[in-house]
């Protein structure tokens, strides 16, 4: 098997066999062969996004303990990161949201850990929702949902949500796959667009776990995949697995391009790297307030960027960044029934 029989492959618009996958997730990062998959994937990300990337920002509603435990994130109670739980206000998130979109963002979304009520979220985004010009972008990031849920959502102004089903969910979390994957098919049937993304990736998953999760990325058609890497929370469990380099994030962000149908135009990496853009990531986040990578209450104290901040990496990648909505987020819907 040799990388360009792959490659030509790809371009031919054939899907890569979860074989071919492995492959190329094997390779040695610093390989001729590995830079080759990066220059494909880069090629291929900017053809089918026409030569833009895209800048979305987050914010969330809330901080607080979390009884889901994901061994990876700040807010899981077990971690013992934060303590006390914090709220915005209506005018906070509405001045959040109004920031994001003077500042240009693409998209703008809302999260909330598991515990925040649902009528809470949907009275919250709803507020947001009216402060927004109509065109703007708005993407719920929350936990799981029923199909009715989705549909409040979708009614409530939401074009989409992210939702991911993490690497070794139900392990390194308290929560179902099983649940994960049916809230993905309740927000697809109700008529939101998903985004979703191969993460948190860590030095101890497999090339085989890792195009497993391309795999199941890529079959439900989302508005975008992509990769990003855990980011360790100091003096956790986990942070003792380490933390892979941006070189081998890159490297997994290629082949989840490559790993793509056609019709998912969007790849993203997190957080934010000259590397992963040249990789073929286009979409980066700006954060404010909690973030599940941070310990800092602010995420823009600690480790958050804002949206000049992504503009900015992006540029020195030699990509521009689109003027106006989404385009990830308001495609036309080409989902595979």
């Amino acid at each position: 098997m040799r990388v360009g029989e792959i490659l030509k492959k790809r371009r031919s618009g054939e899907v890569l066999s979860r074989e071919e996958l492995v492959y190329l997730l094997s390779l040695p990062t610093d390989a001729a062969e590995t830079y080759m998959v990066m220059a494909e994937a880069n090629r291929l990300s900017a053809e089918l996004s026409g030569g833009k990337a895209e800048v979305h920002a987050q914010f969330a509603l809330n901080l607080a303990p979390c009884p889901c435990d994901c061994l990876f994130c700040s807010f899981a109670k077990v971690n013992d990161v934060f303590h006390e739980a914090t709220e915005l206000t209506v005018e906070q998130a509405v001045s959040h949201a109004r920031r994001f979109e003077a500042d240009g963002a693409n998209a703008i979304f809302i999260m909330s850990t598991a515990g925040y009520p649902f009528e809470r979220f949907i009275e919250m985004g709803g507020e947001i929702r009216r402060n927004l010009h109509p065109a703007t972008t708005l993407i719920a990031n929350i936990g799981d949902q029923s199909l009715k849920h989705a549909e409040t959502l979708r009614d409530a102004g939401f074009a989409g949500v992210y939702h991911a089903l993490r690497l070794r969910e139900g392990t390194d979390s308290t929560l179902s796959p099983e649940k994960r994957k049916e809230s993905i098919r309740n927000f697809l049937e109700a008529g939101l667009e998903v985004g979703t993304c191969v993460e948190p990736v860590g030095p101890e998953h497999t090339n085989g776990e890792l195009a497993e999760m391309i795999e199941f990325t890529a079959s439900f058609n989302p508005a975008y995949s992509g990769a990003a890497r855990r980011i360790p929370i100091p003096g956790t469990a986990m942070a003792r697995r380490g933390l892979i380099s941006e070189l081998r994030m890159a490297q997994i962000v290629a082949v989840t391009r490559l790993g793509m149908p056609d019709s998912v135009t969007g790849n993203c990496t997190h957080e934010p790297c000259t590397l992963g853009a040249i990789a073929g990531a286009n979409l980066f986040w700006a954060e404010v307030g909690a973030n599940p990578r941070d310990v800092e209450e602010k995420t823009e104290e600690g480790r958050g960027e804002t949206v000049d901040d992504c503009r900015a990496i992006f540029h020195e990648s030699g990509r521009e960044v689109l003027d106006g909505p989404s385009l990830f987020y308001n495609r036309k819907s080409r989902r595979t029934r």
